[in-house]
């Protein structure tokens, strides 16, 4: 059985790592990539054992599992091995899906953002392994562009107060974040709807901001839940009394397939003090700042905005490592004494599967 890793100019994490590779050994996978694939691998992979580099034409149509960051072209697609499954991020609850990318096709495409986020699949759920390195990548990104000290300096001209720091949403990214924080001396509090998180916010040093009345879902799979007007106007004046006090503003709240809700509005930025940070890990779904730009840093009211859904990339070869090892612990259920099983049984592969949807 062959697997076959395709180069993404716009995505270069790397799919394989040094122990993901050994590990394909074991379960008795041969891999194959491009040899633009392997930038940013943890270590130098050409010439290791398991691994054999082949053009893109020779992977699509010898491989029986062939993973992309980026979905493949519909032209891709046709010159694909039969019987040959893809795996990709398709992010169809997305407003800007990859979805499109797979009309005509009858091949079965399989998406990593699909996988059941339950506790058999921890392994494999990389968007958790992303957004804790997204977490911690934004505590220092906003320490380096806060005109201040993060912790409290005791000195001979004086007292430095610490930096109060606010982050909104306590998921993976958010504990991150709460915790680098911490670490770095800052003064944290920490605001989310789901209450069953306050007790971990609590457990790292950080304040927990509680709005009575929240609705919650564990069904959401982690993300949060639309809340009632009501509940929304009374969170909306608690937050914006945090955020006036506030030197950095870390936001991470994201709803599964809607756009991400404002919890950050223009107003609230132009009470903030000057010189404070704001950094908006939602700007890929529209940001939880109002005045928010997805990619770019700006500036409002003296307060500094950046909108970066992909922290992570400041840590490409962790990102890379951790993303291998994610993307082989899930290959490991399609594969069954060497050879390819696709059991539409197992939860997790029938939970990922995106196309074709069965009826």
């Amino acid at each position: 059985m062959k697997i076959g890793f395709l180069h993404t100019p716009d995505d270069l994490r790397c799919p394989i790592s040094a122990i993901s590779l050994k590990k394909y050994q074991k379960i008795g996978v041969s891999v194959l990539a491009e040899s633009k694939a392997l930038t940013n691998s943890d270590e130098e992979l050409e010439g290791k054992e398991g691994i054999e580099i082949a053009s893109r034409k020779d992977i699509l149509s010898q491989s029986d599992i062939v993973y992309c960051n980026t979905p493949l072209s519909p032209s891709e697609l046709k010159k694909l091995n039969k019987d040959a499954i893809v795996v990709s991020f398709y992010a169809p609850f997305n407003p800007e899906n990859k979805m499109d990318t797979l009309k005509g096709s009858d091949v079965k495409a399989f998406s990593m953002d699909m996988i059941p986020r339950t506790t058999l699949a921890q392994s494999m759920d990389v968007l958790s392994s992303m957004a804790s390195i997204s977490g911690y990548k934004a505590v220092l990104l906003s320490a380096e562009k806060l005109p201040r000290y993060f912790p409290m300096m005791m000195t001979a001209a004086g007292t430095v107060k610490p930096a109060q720091v606010l982050i909104l949403g306590a998921g993976v990214a958010g504990l991150q974040a709460i915790a680098t924080a911490r670490k770095l001396g800052a003064k944290v509090q920490v605001f989310d709807v789901r209450k069953a998180v306050k007790e971990e916010v609590q457990s790292l040093g950080a304040k927990f901001v509680e709005v009575d009345g929240s609705s919650d879902d564990k069904a959401a799979g982690g993300y949060a839940i639309e809340q009632s007007e009501d509940y929304q106007q009374r969170q909306k004046e608690a937050i914006h009394n945090s955020v006036k006090l506030a030197d950095v503003v870390i936001t991470t709240a994201q709803l599964r397939g809607r756009e991400a809700p404002i919890l950050v509005t223009k107003a609230m930025v132009e009470d903030m003090k000057a010189g404070s940070v704001i950094i908006d890990l939602a700007s890929s779904t529209g940001g939880n700042c109002e005045v928010t730009k997805d990619n770019e840093e700006i500036k409002h009211n003296g307060v500094t905005v950046i909108g970066d859904s992909a922290l992570y990339n400041k840590a490409i070869i962790d990102a890379s490592s951790l993303l291998a090892n994610n993307i082989h612990n899930y290959v490991a259920t399609f594969v069954k004494e060497g050879a390819m099983n696709v059991d539409m049984e197992n939860e997790i592969i029938s939970g990922s599967l995106v196309h074709p949807k069965s009826e």
